[in-house]
């Protein structure tokens, strides 16, 4: 349904409030809020993991039914989903863990088809705002955890007494309240007057990302903020400012990378980072090995980093770098291993894709949901140099860039209202009116259709 506003421009009605609580409770799951450290507190699959997704699988199985007259729409989205699904479906042929890598299958085309329906259906301001209620609520939560129950909101041992809220690690609540502000920041620069509860959520998720003291986390919350505070300035500034805007932010940004470039090192210390990035250059030194054995069929989608004992190529890592490496601490490399240099440029065109597609469209479409796919789309490709967040079958960072490559591909959302409000007035006549018009029905000239 739509809606039109004073101006005349049709928008988007937002969906229903029972849509919107289901999706929010499934948007908490794909991060792993509380389920994972409750269910699986080794941080492994368990046969009770999986029974909880049973329906989450259920609900959204619903939501794709319900609205299956806006999901043919999205059809070029469709073929590019089908395409990552179908090679990590034939990875099953080479894959050291056959059984691994088809249950993660399934898993992948489940999460990507919530993906589909959430861009097809939350179109404009309604997704980032979607977002901003669910980290809100996460972030609450993860307030909660922490002062009611530290053994589960603060690291005991590793990170000692930083937080990590409703996850896992630090890192997963960084990257979950990066992706609340961006959506808060993007609320309050749409058109949307409704500025409270975004102001609260993008302040609760700056303090947990500043909380957590992870510099990834904290580089794409700048990231993020900086790329809807940067064109939410231009479209308000003049033409001369966005000229200067422009040209200080490539300056800047050539800058930047000379000074990573000859002083990488210098810059990670004053950071108070190890210039072996914790130990990654290690892990992706030794993981490049691997990759040059199965360059480009990889080991199978989701099947390298088994148990210890149960992956040969991952227990040959973890022997290299002398620590037991969970994942590649990159999402690149990950892709690598599992599905070889085609996956990886798969990815890499549809990234691109949808960057270049949502830039094009960043000061029409962009202006109504406040340039929140160019915020998270830059701050998701910073993660994926840090994270293993691509192509995951279960994540909420790769299920919302296939969200922001459907609604880049859809056609805008807003018409022009003026002809359908003048139907909709002649339809509503008054008798009176009526009868004066037609009062010489025989002799009135047919007018005719063009």
């Amino acid at each position: 349904m739509r809606e039109s506003r004073p101006d005349g421009v049709l928008i988007e009605t937002p969906p229903a409030l029972w849509e919107r609580a289901i999706c929010v409770v499934i948007i908490a799951m794909l991060t792993g809020a509380l389920i994972g450290p409750v269910f699986a507190p080794l941080q492994e699959e368990t046969p009770v993991l999986r029974l909880v997704w049973l329906p989450a699988y259920a609900a959204i199985a619903g939501l794709l039914i319900y609205r299956i007259d806006r999901l043919w729409r999205a059809w070029p989205a469709m073929i590019a989903i089908a395409l990552l699904i179908g090679l990590a479906f034939a990875s099953r042929y080479w894959s050291i863990d056959f059984h691994t890598t088809m249950r993660r299958v399934i898993a992948l085309a489940i999460s990507s088809a919530f993906a589909l329906y959430l861009g097809a259906v939350f179109r404009g301001p309604h997704l980032p705002r979607l977002l901003m209620h669910a980290a809100l609520i996460m972030a609450v939560g993860s307030l909660v955890m922490v002062f009611a129950f530290p053994a589960i909101g603060v690291h005991q041992y590793e990170n000692a007494g930083l937080w990590r809220g409703l996850w896992y690690e630090k890192n997963q609540m960084g990257a979950v309240m990066v992706i609340g502000a961006t959506a808060s920041a993007a609320c309050l620069a749409s058109p949307d007057p409704r500025r409270l509860l975004p102001a609260i959520a993008l302040i609760l998720s700056s303090i947990l990302v500043l909380a957590t003291q992870s510099k990834t986390s904290l580089l794409c919350l700048v990231v993020g903020l900086a790329f809807v505070g940067g064109f939410w300035t231009l479209r308000r500034g003049g033409a001369a400012f966005s000229v200067v805007a422009i040209w200080a932010a490539v300056v800047l940004a050539g800058a930047g990378v000379w000074l990573w470039e000859s002083h990488s090192v210098t810059v990670l210390e004053v950071l108070g980072k190890d210039p072996s990035l914790t130990g990654r250059t290690d892990i992706w030194d030794a993981l490049m090995r691997k990759v040059a054995d199965r360059p480009w069929t990889g080991y199978g989608y989701g099947a390298f980093w088994g148990r210890e004992g149960e992956s040969a190529p991952a227990d040959w890592v973890r022997k290299e770098t002398q620590w037991p490496v969970p994942n590649a601490h990159n999402g690149w490399i990950d892709l690598l291993v599992q599905l070889g240099w085609p996956g990886a440029i798969l990815v890499g065109t549809l990234m691109a894709g949808t960057a270049v597609i949502t830039v094009f469209r960043s000061m029409g479409q962009g202006v109504r949901e406040g340039w929140w796919a160019l915020g998270f789309l830059a701050a998701f490709f910073v993660l994926s140099l840090s994270e293993s967040i691509l192509l995951a079958h279960q994540g909420l960072p790769w299920v919302l860039f296939l969200a922001a490559m459907t609604r880049a591909i859809l056609p805008a959302p807003s018409t022009v209202a003026a002809p359908l409000v003048e139907k909709r007035r002649r339809a509503y006549q008054t008798g009176p009116r009526i009868a004066a018009q037609y009062r010489y029905g025989s002799q009135r000239r047919a007018i005719p259709v063009r």
